[in-house]
């Protein structure tokens, strides 16, 4: 069954969705707020009822300067608010449901976030609705103000764009002292962030997402709040580690990693619309220790059903096996970075990326072999709240010279420096 027919439209469902909570919490007798005086990345939250509804509005500012120099090149500068956050979520104690609603003023299609959840029980979740998936490598599971560096890396831009997907998300939880295990698993659309087109006949593209992940921690949790981010900011007493992998299929995808519809087309032999399938593959492991901090990531990808593919519409050009890599992002990756906070708030972050193409003989592939080094410098003044970064990084990439039509590397050395506050 064709997409267009089987996923709701989304400004009807956020619409019923938030004239209900508004009926649920400013119904009620009694608001108070959490605290009389403000702190930063509290945000403006309410009680009600004792604490049986609560409502919360934050978000993040994020201003960045950025130089950058690529070989040939003259050198570019540029300072922007690369994120402009505001956040509505709140929970319903006694309905066991919670919602969230997140955009990024600093985007042309700013709504990011936008779901539902229930949970019948205390150890599962089930969410509803526009979401940050974890379906993805371990970083893009992080919100953007809760990241190591500046800005992500190549390894998570190169294979993701926002990792944002509409559909349903399943969160279980197995253990809670000494060892945990997160079963999840996710049904989407398979066409990313905000999927629904612009009119009625800008529909979504191909068949569903299926993926999941499987997180372990032998040790047990991480320290409360510390579990959302990739450095040791709370500088746990003992060695914690959180080892997964994750997975997904995605069912004809028309968008160069899966995150979006109608960015190419193929065909089968009798001239109809013949989509490939995506298949993403992750594995990840992050270690916490005194401050210390060390996340490793790998990630393979792939295409399946492309046996009797053409690239045009009369179906008289076919497909051949490598040149799949001109549509999808085809490769594999390892991504390795480790840091140091100090008890007073200074940190030091190393970095290293590689990625490779899936096929060296083709010079049109999308994904180039390449590798980046970067070292980052960090001042947490209000812990992750209020903080200013400075980090480096030198990138050589392989490129077609289509003068000589030979493969060269070429290098581009960038600096960026961010000042990011949270209310």
């Amino acid at each position: 069954m064709r997409s267009y027919n089987r996923k709701m439209k989304f400004n009807a469902f956020a619409t019923a969705l938030f004239i209900l909570i508004g009926y649920a919490a400013f119904s009620q007798v009694e608001i108070k707020t959490d605290s009389k005086e403000f702190q930063l990345g509290d945000g403006l939250r309410f009680n009600v009822n004792d604490g049986e509804y609560k409502f919360s509005i934050n978000g993040f500012v994020q201003g960045v300067y950025k130089n950058e120099k690529t070989d040939g090149t003259p050198a570019v500068n540029y300072m922007n608010a690369r994120n402009a956050y505001l956040s509505i979520s709140g929970s319903m104690y006694k309905e066991k449901i919670s919602f969230l609603l997140q955009n990024n003023f600093s985007n042309g299609k700013p709504l990011l976030d936008a779901w539902i959840a229930y949970s019948p029980i205390y150890n599962l979740k089930i969410s509803f609705g526009q979401k940050q998936t974890f379906t993805n490598n371990r970083e893009m599971t992080f919100f953007e103000d809760k990241l190591q560096f500046v800005d992500r890396g190549i390894f998570s831009t190169a294979f993701c764009n926002t990792g944002r997907e509409f559909g349903m998300f399943f969160e279980g939880q197995l253990g809670k002292n000494t060892f945990i295990i997160r079963p999840k698993f996710a049904i989407t659309s398979g066409d990313g962030i905000n999927s629904f087109g612009a009119n009625s006949t800008d529909v979504d593209k191909g068949g569903l997402k299926y993926g999941g992940r499987l997180d372990v921690l032998p040790l047990g949790n991480f320290k409360p709040g510390n579990d959302g981010y990739i450095a040791d900011l709370l500088h746990e007493d003992k060695v914690k580690i959180l080892i997964g992998t994750a997975c997904s299929l995605n069912v004809g995808t028309s968008n160069k990693m899966g995150e979006g519809h109608g960015d190419f087309t193929l065909y089968d032999s009798t001239k109809k619309e013949k989509l490939p399938d995506y298949i993403k593959y992750y594995g990840d492991m992050l270690i916490k220790y005194k401050g210390f901090s060390l996340l490793t990531e790998y990630i393979k990808t792939s295409a399946a059903a492309l046996e009797g593919t053409f690239v045009n519409a009369t179906a008289t050009l076919p497909l051949y096996p490598t040149d799949i890599s001109n549509y999808l992002v085809l490769g594999n990756g390892v991504n390795i970075q480790t840091g140091y906070v100090t008890n007073s708030g200074y940190s030091l972050d190393f970095k290293f990326e590689k990625l490779n193409k899936e096929f060296n003989s083709n010079n049109g592939s999308l994904l180039a072999n390449q590798d980046a080094y970067t070292i980052g410098l960090a001042k947490y003044i209000k812990g992750n709240n209020l903080k200013i970064q400075i980090s480096a990084t030198s990138l050589h990439q392989e490129q077609l010279n289509t003068v000589s039509n030979v493969i060269e590397k070429v290098q581009t050395i960038s600096g960026q420096l961010s000042f990011q506050v949270v209310f």
